[in-house]
């Protein structure tokens, strides 16, 4: 009886990793073969059924797509320079009857890059309104938005009123694309910051600044104060105000005092804050009277009254 020969049909050595590439980076899907003998493998798109490589040559005319494999065993299907439009699957089909295939998916992600059009800039507005902050970032997966507070301040979002009232403690970090605080308070004025994560690094952030527009305010801490002839008094007044105020003092409704060798002014300004000192030197008779501080912005003006006598 004649001998005869059978020949190992080729098979697949375990399955194709699945691959996860950031976008514009090289990938490499690989496809093991044992036993291929003169049997031919092809690289296609599972979604388009576009041929990329048959065995040694690339079909497609696609700068990006690269072939490598060593001893007829590893065939590897490089991606350069991945694009979104690259993620799918992949199918490694060997030509055998019936036919084997295996696929691989390639996944291509993007870092997050948050869209100008679509998020606030600068926000202002006026004291007890709503006030709205938007923020939208794209990538892939969808990047998450963080919002926290460049201060290191709880946020306090919504109706925070009642959320106080509730005695229910705001949080340090807020998710979300959008936050409204309605009835906002120059409590709420400074800077926020977006940040937006998925995953795929850089993280990046963008930072709002809230602007709470409201009319001054002072507030007096003496308004009666006793200094001997030949000595000094230290007036002092705080007030409130944004935008900032012209801040300034008078004696007896008469012209704006000057700082100088008499009259030493001091403003130190916080935030919307400004506290406001006046010093009176070498006090005389005709020092003593009643002097005011005034806070003037576009929205309204104050005073605050102090009156300095003799002791």
């Amino acid at each position: 009886m004649p001998r005869v020969d059978y020949v190992d049909t080729p098979k697949f050595i375990g399955t194709i990793p699945n691959v996860t590439v950031a976008v514009g980076r090289d990938a490499k899907i690989k496809c093991v073969v044992q036993n291929l003998g003169t049997y031919r493998v092809a690289w296609l798109r599972v979604e388009s059924k576009t041929i990329l490589t048959i065995h040694q040559h690339i079909i497609t005319r696609n700068y990006r797509i690269g072939l490598s494999h060593s001893d007829d065993r590893q065939w590897n299907l490089h991606i350069n320079n991945a694009e979104e439009s690259d993620r799918g699957g992949y199918m490694c089909q060997i030509n055998t009857v019936p036919m084997m295939y295996q696929v691989g998916y390639l996944d291509v992600v993007v870092p997050p890059d948050i869209s100008a059009s679509e998020t606030s800039a600068d926000v202002t507005t006026k004291e007890n309104s709503n006030a709205t902050l938007r923020c939208r970032a794209k990538g892939y997966p969808k990047p998450k938005i963080t919002w926290r507070r460049e201060d290191g301040k709880p946020i306090e979002y919504g109706n925070w009123q009642k959320m106080k009232l509730q005695k229910i403690e705001p949080p340090e970090t807020y998710e979300g694309e959008t936050i409204t605080i309605t009835k906002v308070s120059r409590l709420h004025s400074g800077a926020y910051l977006c940040i937006a994560s998925n995953g795929v690094p850089p993280s990046v952030s963008k930072r709002i600044l809230l602007n709470v527009n409201f009319p001054p305010m002072i507030w007096v801490p003496d308004q009666l104060i006793g200094a001997p002839i030949g000595g000094e008094a230290l007036l002092i007044c705080n007030t409130e105000a944004f935008p900032s105020s012209i801040n300034y003092w008078t004696k007896d409704d008469e012209n704006s005092l000057v700082h100088g060798a008499k009259y030493e002014i001091s403003n130190i300004e916080k935030t919307y804050k400004v506290h406001m000192t006046l010093k009176i030197k070498n006090l005389e008779a005709d020092d003593f009277g009643t002097y005011k501080c005034f806070a003037r912005n576009s929205l309204g003006s104050t005073e605050g009254s102090i009156k300095l006598y003799g002791m």
